[in-house]
């Protein structure tokens, strides 16, 4: 049995661990909002991005486009994954769902040519032995991601992609649902889906001119409205990971309640077998007297 001053230890620690767990729950909530005001924001771009596409894609032969093309037997082609994960732990499952479904990806195309562009931290220790060649690794993110992030992830995709080395992009990422709801994503990056043009031409109510051309002008928004596809898949992981974290940090202070009350009457009832004994003790000697 552990001795009275044992127990007191193992309380201490545990309060200071709940005191840890529930500051960090704090934390995650407040930047959590943040994320969530990110996520928002980022969304009208996309939108105006696919509006604009669709206006000019009218003009111009879409199938010209390299990130347009669909190339024969891409399925079962060179393929890029770009793996987004958190840089820190604490957050449940949140980096073990997607550690698992790269892992469920490749037993599932063997002998499929993969290369892997991995973004945080986790991503890159848990797929980094895997022996797969790695196109690029993006870890330590600012706090703040910006367009510039999102464009330099995407650039050596788009690159590689355009240049025939590998004939689709896929992200895997954990989409933001609510706080308690994460859902796991893999969805294709490249090529891109052609742009939907009758909408836009429904609305068409004039002729416009294009300076630069049309052409230049559809090529150029393509490239951002796929970098803008990879900045909306950081914001959502981003916000998962802090609702993940809020979670878990939740569910730890809970855990660690629980166990201070098991502790504490553990505790008691050491020392009141301490007290019993000392009386009989005291008994048994005023006995004997």
């Amino acid at each position: 049995m552990p001795s009275l001053i044992d127990m007191r230890r193992r309380i201490r620690a545990v309060k200071s661990t709940q005191q840890i767990t529930k500051a960090m729950k704090m934390v995650a909530a407040s930047k959590l909002r943040r994320a969530q005001d990110r996520v928002v924001a980022a969304r009208p771009f996309a939108i105006e991005a696919r509006r604009a596409l669709a206006s000019i894609a009218s003009r111009v032969d879409q199938t010209a486009h390299p990130l347009l093309a669909r190339r024969p037997g891409a399925a079962h082609g060179a393929t890029m994954l770009i793996v987004i994960t958190s840089d820190r732990g604490l957050c449940g499952s949140f980096n073990t769902n997607i550690l698992k479904a790269v892992g469920n990806f490749l037993r599932e195309n063997p002998g499929r040519p993969i290369t892997l562009g991995l973004v945080g931290r986790k991503g890159r220790d848990g797929l980094g032995r895997r022996g797969l060649p790695v196109r690029f690794e993006h870890v330590n993110l600012p706090k703040v991601i910006q367009f510039a992030e999102a464009e330099a992830i995407a650039a050596p995709a788009v690159a590689d992609f355009i240049e025939g080395k590998i004939d689709s992009v896929h992200l895997v990422y954990n989409e933001f649902k609510s706080v308690i709801q994460q859902k796991l994503v893999i969805e294709q990056l490249l090529p891109l889906a052609p742009v939907e043009t009758a909408e836009a031409a429904k609305a068409q109510t004039g002729e416009y001119l294009y300076e630069p051309s049309a052409e230049r002008i559809f090529s150029v928004l393509l490239q951002q409205l796929v970098q803008a596809q990879v900045l909306r898949a950081i914001l959502e992981s981003n916000a998962a990971f802090y609702a993940a974290q809020m979670t878990a940090m939740d569910a730890a202070t809970r855990n660690s309640a629980e166990m201070l009350e098991g502790l504490t009457l553990y505790m008691n009832k050491i020392r009141q077998a301490a007290i019993t004994r000392e009386i009989i003790e005291v008994v048994s000697g005023a006995q004997a007297l």
